[in-house]
């Protein structure tokens, strides 16, 4: 039972009734529908929390542009909102519990790069074409630009980072 409950695996049926061994519907693929299901329901969780990741980002984001460079502002207010982010999909959209939250974290940060990298490509361009554009507009950008990494986010913490342990992480396999 120890075990168990010092393990992220994700809470599911399956998981929670068997808490000495594994069952045959935690080894077995669900049916495909089933899995649809399941990967809209993610998807629509998914979505919520990124809004309310990128409302905290884009909000900090204009509160620190006042303080700090436009850089600076964009990375610190993406840092705390990747942290914000990883821990409620964790939680809401994954229906991961136990331990691992600290590691999961730092995964997130592993594709944070990705995200910091878009939005601080955008800002560098908007500097360069756009060099009296407004705070505004800079949210329009990081706007967008957070939202071209979505999809791969999304699909690194559902085969990655919150993956069951054990669980087949492509179809091929």
């Amino acid at each position: 039972m120890m075990a168990l409950e010092s393990s992220a695996t994700p809470a599911t049926p399956a998981t929670m009734s068997s808490a000495v061994s594994p069952t045959v519907s935690d080894t077995v693929s669900p049916t495909p529908a089933a899995d649809t299901r399941r990967l809209s329901g993610q998807v629509a969780r998914f979505a919520a929390v990124g809004v309310i990741a990128t409302i905290v980002q884009l909000g900090l984001y204009a509160v620190l542009d006042r303080t700090m460079s436009d850089q600076w502002a964009n990375l610190t207010s993406l840092a705390i909102s990747t942290v914000v982010n990883t821990a409620l999909n964790r939680r809401w959209t994954f229906a991961v519990t136990g331990a691992g939250a600290l590691r999961q974290q730092a995964q997130a940060f592993g594709i944070f790069g990705l995200t910091w990298g878009a939005t601080a490509g955008a800002l560098w361009l908007l500097e360069l074409l756009r060099p009296d554009a407004g705070t505004l507009v800079e949210v329009l950008v990081l706007a967008l630009a957070t939202g071209t990494s979505t999809v791969v986010r999304f699909v690194a913490m559902r085969r990655w980072i919150f993956a069951a342990p054990g669980r087949h992480r492509s179809r091929a396999g």
